[in-house]
């Protein structure tokens, strides 16, 4: 378990020596923390003072390495439909460069630095040796994709995750309706079962199944451990328990010990500390070597005390790539439809917090202009000296209502939730000759913002209420894209104000692990930041949209839940093709 509070009666650093508030080391007016967000393409290092959360330097390093999703970056071989892998030393290049040039931005003098914090993807997970060497470090090793990092994005795990909950469903295993009654292709046991079963090698290899926000934890301490928030959402651990063994063995003999011998740590509440940074680690950052270092945690659940989200019936939406939907509640609701979890503490202490999400939001709005856009409206912005997003945003804005004719499904990258089945895909009905760019655009966007809207129903259907949308991510930004939220869901929307959601609030749960705050309560009422009611709902617009929502919910039911399985069959077929 975690080690608590490290500070005594007198606020000094039992670890290190260092005062808290004392002569000779930070006072609470002058100490700050450092929170590291690692992301789907880079990580972002940020310096934040912890009285009262002003941010005062950053700096960003882009993975070397990126997403492998096409070829392996060693060998060049391919890869097969809906595999997304990385390298972890990306993430360790993280801290050796983004931090110090952080820290240097900032100005502070390292003495004052007093804790750091870190967010991660997920479910992002690596199979490790028993030192935490990552497998695909050893030579033997180095060319097999499985052992290699599975990003959050890497849904070839759908068919394993298939089995595991029909396999539920049909023991009856009660943690299932804590996922929605489905857990998805993205988490730790479905690709944890493909590993098991199309590398058998690399699995009996692997002494350590980890979650990617805990392993840089582990770099930076040399203590592994997991944190209680990836425990519970990502790999179903459920009042103290992971699915049995007679569970796991009835999926494949040989798979019963998955959790006892890969999986199973001491759990660490969000917040605690959970050692100090070794001397190795205060050299690649530049930071003092026994600082204190909290519990991991998942970058979208660790946004919600950055932007004060931390009371029932508020619906944190982190907008990015992805969207990842969470929200506490003092309700323990016993059926979610499409829900990623529900967890005690999950994301606060003292109250259950629900995860929900879409699978694709940014990226179905980048897809469409990497690959769909023609040329004229890129020598249109060009002249208009504008970015291509910029300007189909700047057209779609005046269009009313429904004047596309169109409407889409926001399936481009599966369907996280409701449905929980990555095997679905993108869908835009009404397309004619006389169909534009700007056209298409607004509705790839109203279709994310039905998406939400679905995920919203669920919870409230459920008893969960949901009175409030507060957004965090880079699409806050795209006021139209706000404004449509505001409007399909009928919800005031608040924003978080900071560019850096999950890194400042991986610098809050540091101030916890310090000593500086008594609990991530207290500091999000410090250190977070939001503004309220920025956007509220169009009588009119929401009206209309009621009317295009109704056309959404009857093609989500009639493809999504088993009427028209014709998505799934042209998956099939694209991976046969690509196979043979």
């Amino acid at each position: 378990m975690g080690q608590g509070n490290p500070f005594d009666v007198a606020g000094r650093d039992s670890a290190t020596g260092h005062a808290f508030g004392q002569s000779g080391g930070a006072d609470a007016e002058h100490a700050y923390a450092v929170g590291i967000d690692f992301g789907t393409l880079s990580g972002r290092a940020l310096i934040v003072r912890i009285s009262d959360g002003a941010e005062v330097g950053t700096a960003v390093h882009e993975y070397t390495h990126g997403v492998m999703d096409e070829t392996l970056a060693t060998s060049g071989a391919p890869l097969p439909p809906e595999w997304a892998l990385q390298v972890p030393s990306d993430y360790v290049d993280v801290l050796k460069n983004a931090v110090p040039k952080a820290l240097a931005a900032s100005g502070v003098p390292v003495e004052q630095v007093v804790g750091i914090g870190t967010a991660f993807t997920a479910c992002t997970v690596l199979p490790t040796a028993d030192d935490g060497t990552p497998l695909n470090e050893l030579e033997a090793f180095r060319d097999r994709p499985h052992a290699y990092v599975k990003l959050w994005r890497h849904h070839a795990a759908q068919p394993h995750a298939d089995r595991i909950n029909a396999l539920a469903h049909e023991r009856g295993e009660p943690w299932i309706n804590r996922y929605g009654g489905k857990l998805s292709s993205e988490w730790e046991f479905a690709k944890g079962l493909q590993l098991f079963e199309e590398d058998p090698e690399t699995y009996g290899r692997m002494d350590h199944w980890v979650e990617a926000a805990d392993w840089i934890v582990w770099q930076l301490t040399g203590v592994y451990v997991r944190n209680a928030c990836t425990a519970g959402y990502k790999a179903v651990r459920q009042d103290g328990q992971y699915p049995d063994e007679d569970f796991l063995s009835a999926l494949g003999s040989g798979f019963g010990g998955f959790v006892r011998d890969k999986v199973e740590r001491p759990i660490v509440d969000l917040g605690e500390r959970v050692g100090s940074l070794t001397a190795e680690a205060a050299g690649w950052t530049g930071l003092p070597q026994g600082i204190a270092v909290c519990a991991g945690n998942v970058d979208a659940h660790v946004t919600a005390p950055a932007a004060r989200v931390v009371e029932p019936g508020r619906m944190l939406a982190v907008m990015g790539t992805s969207t990842c939907h969470v929200m506490s509640s003092d309700v323990l609701a016993g059926d979610v439809p499409g829900m990623c979890g529900v967890v005690d503490g999950g994301i606060v202490p003292g109250l259950w917090g629900y995860e929900a999400g879409q699978s694709g939001v940014g990226d179905i709005f980048a897809w469409f202009v990497d690959h769909s856009v023609p040329p004229y409206v890129y020598d249109e912005a060009e002249r208009a000296g504008v970015g291509v997003h910029e300007l189909l945003t700047d057209q779609a804005s005046r269009l009313a209502v429904g004047e596309a004719g169109l409407v889409a499904l926001d399936w481009h990258s599966g369907n996280r939730s409701v449905l929980v089945d990555h095997e679905l895909s993108g869908l835009i009905v009404g397309t004619t000759l006389a169909t534009q760019p700007h056209e298409v655009y607004r509705t790839l966007l109203e279709a994310t913002a039905f998406g939400t809207r679905r995920i919203i129903a669920g919870f409230e259907d459920s008893g969960v209420p949901v009175n409030e949308l507060v957004i965090a991510g880079g699409l806050l930004k795209n006021e139209l894209l706000m404004q449509i939220y505001a409007d399909v869901t009928g919800k005031a929307l608040s924003i978080i104000d900071s560019e850096q959601g999950p890194a400042l609030g991986s610098a809050m749960h540091a101030a916890v692990a310090a000593g500086a705050y008594p609990d991530i309560h207290a500091a999000a009422h410090a250190m977070g930041k939001a503004r309220e009611a920025v956007y509220t709902p169009d009588e009119d617009a929401a009206a209309a949209y009621d009317e295009l929502y109704a056309e959404y919910e009857r093609l989500h039911d009639h493809f999504g839940q088993g009427e028209n399985n014709v998505m799934r069959r042209l998956k099939a077929m694209r991976r046969r093709v690509v196979s043979a």
